[in-house]
């Protein structure tokens, strides 16, 4: 039967950075809206109470002109209608405010007419004065505007002329006329609201795109984030892979996310420390083994020495014995070099060396054995830049130089070449001599893993090539040994395959 998974399994089944950047979207998203939101909302009323403030202003300005020419008209005390409009050209004056034609482009909206009403009431609140002629003698002295103006506090109200149609409101703001400290009478400037309405849309139309243009800048840059967390993640995934599979790998680094680094870090000495348990128990029983056969061989040959014995056989047990502790003392100097190389991850230190060059050099350092072996050698060596550490190349290329000398027969041909294939430096050497067993081909890496020399019957160390091996690796690069036969002549082809830069 299937197991049931709740829904919110699927989720957990997720990407990490997908998970991270859904919750990262989803409050930046709600966030920003609920921000948004607010800020367009408070613009209406804000764009309202800036406009209250001049309209406040300007009224107090006419108010004071107002008030000596209210005055003269309405020589009575404060409370009594005036007896004559105010003077006509005053009368023209304030009509004409509230219908002057302009032609003004303010922050992108264009501004045709000043459709401003104007009307002033008496101490009792009776308009006596309207610049839209159609209220004249009404009383006023309800509306909060004139009723509060006359108590001495701030008037203003907003109204509808369309009970119906809320955007029919009219603002209305008002200041005291004022004679010798009394009020006389009251100044009202009137404005539709909808005369402010393009710059409210237009403002919140362009806080509406701003805020939604940043709102994706905030999520790409969280998408960017996450996809790099994300890359960092399997990063690492990559290289812990990659170490349970035994590679030679160096653990990765990170520029943003130093944690990473550190993690990386961790996971490698964790890692040198339990491959060096392992490595080192590996060793000690290697290394026993290995040692058992010359350590009988030199025990053997002092026991016969103790007794009488011709110089003729005492000379042999003595070379004996001789060539035994040879082969120990080769034997530990190269476990302590394959052991130091093969605790390397990665090359410590590198540069650009010219790999025909390192050849050269090998050919050179064994020439006078080459010279006794009678080699016919052939060089084809092609300059060929690669990444790598000299030291460790220069003693592998040595390595399968004497290998090479030990198995070709006396006078055999010996080719080596470098040439730069498909992006890569091919090292090939081929010696003419006997073929490997296709028993031993695949295990000549191998560690103590040897072949008895031709006429000798005498194995080497196996070190040799298990060393070439491990630095071929370490230079990411492959080894190859294979039984060849070119025309008429048959042997062995060593092939090894460079990058000519390191990952």
């Amino acid at each position: 039967m299937t197991e049931q998974r709740p829904p919110l399994w699927r989720w957990f089944q997720l990407p990490f950075a997908l998970r991270v950047f859904a919750l990262y979207f989803v409050f930046v998203g709600m966030s920003g809206y609920f921000m948004l939101d607010l800020v367009v909302k408070e613009i209406k009323p804000g764009v309202r109470q800036s406009s209250e403030e001049v309209l406040f202003d300007t009224a107090q300005l006419l108010a004071q002109l107002v008030a000596p020419h209210l005055a003269e008209h309405n020589p009575q005390s404060a409370g009594q209608t005036a007896q004559q409009p105010l003077p006509p050209q005053l009368q023209q004056v304030l009509a004409s405010y509230g219908k002057h034609r302009t032609q003004a482009l303010i922050w992108g909206v264009e501004k045709a007419s000043i459709p401003h009403r104007i009307y002033i009431t008496d101490a009792a609140g009776i308009i006596i004065y309207d610049s839209a002629n159609q209220d004249l003698g009404k009383d006023y002295s309800r509306w909060n505007d004139v009723y509060l103006t006359l108590k001495g506090q701030y008037g203003a109200r907003s109204s509808r002329t369309d009970p119906n149609d809320e955007n029919s409101t009219v603002m209305h703001v008002a200041a005291a006329v004022r004679h010798q400290d009394q009020i006389i009478g009251v100044l009202t400037i009137a404005k539709p609201n909808h005369s402010m309405q393009p710059f409210i849309d237009r403002t919140q139309a362009y806080l509406t795109q701003r805020g939604l243009l940043l709102m994706l800048l905030g999520l790409a840059v969280g998408a960017l984030l996450a996809w790099r967390l994300q890359q960092g993640l399997n990063r690492l995934e990559t290289y812990a892979n990659q170490l349970s599979a035994g590679e030679r790998v160096g653990p990765p680094k990170f520029r943003m996310f130093f944690e990473f680094a550190n993690l990386a870090q961790a996971l490698d000495k964790m890692r040198q420390t339990l491959a060096g348990r392992a490595y080192a128990e590996r060793y000690v029983q290697t290394l026993t083994h290995e040692l058992k056969s010359p350590l009988t061989a030199i025990q053997a040959a002092s026991e016969l020495l103790q007794q009488p014995l011709p110089d003729v056989d005492r000379q042999r047990f003595a070379r004996n014995i001789q060539q035994q502790t040879e082969r120990l003392h080769q034997l530990i100097e190269q476990l302590l070099q394959l052991s130091e190389l093969e605790q390397r991850q990665h090359l410590l230190e590198t540069k650009p060396l010219d790999l025909a060059a390192l050849c050269q050099q090998a050919v050179q350092q064994r020439q006078g054995r080459i010279d006794q072996q009678q080699w016919q050698l052939q060089l084809d060596l092609t300059a060929t830049t690669i990444e790598g550490d000299a030291l460790l190349l220069q003693q592998s290329i040595g390595h399968l130089l004497d290998n090479a000398l030990d198995f070709a027969d006396k006078g055999a041909t010996v080719t080596l070449d470098v040439q730069l294939i498909e992006q890569q430096a091919v090292l090939t050497l081929f010696n003419q001599g006997p073929a490997i067993p296709n028993y031993a081909l695949p295990r000549l890496t191998e560690r103590f893993y040897s072949l008895p020399r031709p006429g000798k019957q005498q194995k080497s160390t196996g070190l040799g090539l298990n060393f070439v091996a491990e630095v071929v690796k370490l230079h990411q690069g492959e080894l190859q040994l294979e039984n060849v036969k070119r025309g008429q002549l048959s042997g062995v082809l060593v092939t090894v395959r460079l990058p000519l830069q390191l990952q």
